[in-house]
C-alpha cells in the first residue's frame, strides 16, 4: 500500500469530518449544548489533523535538493507536533467552560444531543475504519487516526450526557461529558507532544537502546571500540546512525563496515548509518593506546565508549608501577588513562 492510496483514505475521511462538523456546530447552537460545541471543536482538529497530514505527506515526499539534504521528510513531525499542540489548547479551553457549566448549568435540549451524538458515532466509525487502513506506522498518519478515535469515544461520552438530560432533566451531565472530552483531547495531545518532541531532540526511536546497539556492534570481527554513536529519527519509521569505530591493526575495514552495517540493518531495521572505520594504534601500553584513540575524535560526543567482552581485543594493561600508585584521570576524548 502506498502513498497514493493513503493520501486517498485519510481524503475520505476529511470529507466525511468537515461535513459532519458543520452540521454539528449549528445544531450545537440550537440546543445550547456545550458537549455538543466541543465535540464540534474536537472535530476541526480532527479536520485539521488529517489536512496537515495531507499537506505533510507531499511535502515529505518532494526529493532532497539545496540545503535540504534529507529531503523535506520532517514536515510529517511538524504536522504530528502541531496537531498535540491544538488538542492540548482545545483541551484547557473546554475544561474551564465546563467547571463553569458545572458550577453555574445551562439548559440543554437532550433530545437533539442524543440524535447527533447517535450520527457522530456512525461518522466517526467510518472516519477511523478508513484511517485504520492507511500507513499507521507513521506519526503523521497515526496523530491524525488518533483524534478520529479519541472523537469517537468523545461523541459515545455526549451520547450518554443527553440521554441523561433527557431522562432526568439533570443538565450538569452535558458539563461532565465535555470535560470527558477534554480529558481525552489532554491525553492525545500529550502523547503527540512528546512523540514529535523525540524526533525533534534527536533521541533514538522509541524501543531502540543505543547502549545495546553500541555493545553488539563492539562483539563484530575485528572490533575494538565503538565510540561517538549516534542514533536518531529523521522521521517516524526511517531512523539513522553514525559512529566511529575502530579495529584491529591489519584488519579490512571495508569488510568491518559491511558486517556492522548488515547487523544494524538486520537486527534494528537501520538502514541509514554513517560509519567512520579506523585501525586502532599499534601499542602496548594502555594508556597510550587510550591517549592515541582520543586523538581520533578531538570533540567527542556520545554517552560512553563501546568495547568487546572477548579479553583478546582488550588494550594490553600497563605494567604495575614499583614507586607509584596508578590514578585514574579522564583523557579528552572521555576513556580512562592513568598518572
Amino acid at each position: 500500500m502506498g502513498a497514493h492510496t493513503d493520501r486517498r483514505y485519510l481524503g475520505s475521511a476529511l470529507g466525511l469530518i468537515t461535513a459532519f462538523m458543520a452540521a454539528e456546530v449549528v445544531i450545537g447552537v440550537l440546543a445550547g449544548s456545550l458537549a455538543l460545541i466541543s465535540d464540534a471543536g474536537h472535530m476541526l482538529t480532527d479536520a485539521m489533523a488529517i489536512g496537515f497530514a495531507l499537506i505533510a505527506m507531499r511535502v515529505a515526499a518532494r526529493p532532497a535538493r539545496g540545503g535540504f539534504t534529507y529531503g523535506l521528510k520532517r514536515a510529517e513531525i511538524i504536522s504530528a507536533h502541531v496537531n498535540g499542540v491544538t488538542l492540548l489548547l482545545l483541551a484547557v479551553y473546554f475544561a474551564v467552560e465546563g467547571v463553569r457549566r458545572l458550577i453555574e448549568p445551562s439548559p440543554v435540549e437532550g433530545v437533539f444531543v442524543v440524535i447527533t451524538g447517535l450520527a457522530g458515532i456512525a461518522v466517526n466509525l467510518a472516519a477511523t475504519w478508513l484511517l485504520s487502513r492507511a500507513n499507521r506506522s507513521s506519526l503523521n498518519v497515526e496523530g491524525a487516526y488518533q483524534h478520529i478515535l479519541n472523537d469517537l469515544f468523545a461523541f459515545v461520552a455526549t451520547t450518554a450526557a443527553g440521554a441523561v438530560v433527557l431522562l432526568t432533566g439533570w443538565m450538569r451531565a452535558d458539563a461532565i461529558a465535555a470535560l470527558v472530552v477534554a480529558g481525552l483531547m489532554l491525553k492525545a495531545g500529550w502523547a503527540l507532544v512528546r512523540a514529535a518532541g523525540r524526533v525533534f531532540m534527536e533521541a533514538a526511536p522509541a524501543g531502540m537502546d543505543p547502549a545495546d546497539i553500541g555493545r553488539r556492534c563492539a562483539e563484530a570481527e575485528h572490533v575494538v571500540e565503538v565510540h561517538d554513536l549516534h542514533v536518531w529519527e529523521l522521521t517516524s519509521g526511517y531512523a539513522a546512525l553514525s559512529a566511529h569505530i575502530l579495529v584491529t591493526p591489519g584488519a579490512d575495514c571495508h569488510d568491518v563496515r559491511v558486517s556492522v552495517q548488515t547487523l544494524l540493518r538486520d537486527g534494528y531495521g537501520i538502514e541509514h548509518a554513517t560509519l567512520q572505520v579506523d585501525h586502532t594504534p599499534e601499542v602496548s601500553d594502555a594508556g597510550e593506546a587510550e591517549s592515541r584513540t582520543a586523538a581520533h575524535c578531538v570533540d567527542p560526543h556520545g554517552p560512553t565508549h563501546h568495547r568487546p567482552t572477548h579479553p583478546e581485543l582488550r588494550p594490553a594493561a600497563p605494567p604495575p608501577a614499583a614507586t607509584m600508585t596508578a590514578t585514574p584521570v579522564r583523557t579528552r576524548g572521555g576513556s580512562f588513562g592513568a598518572l
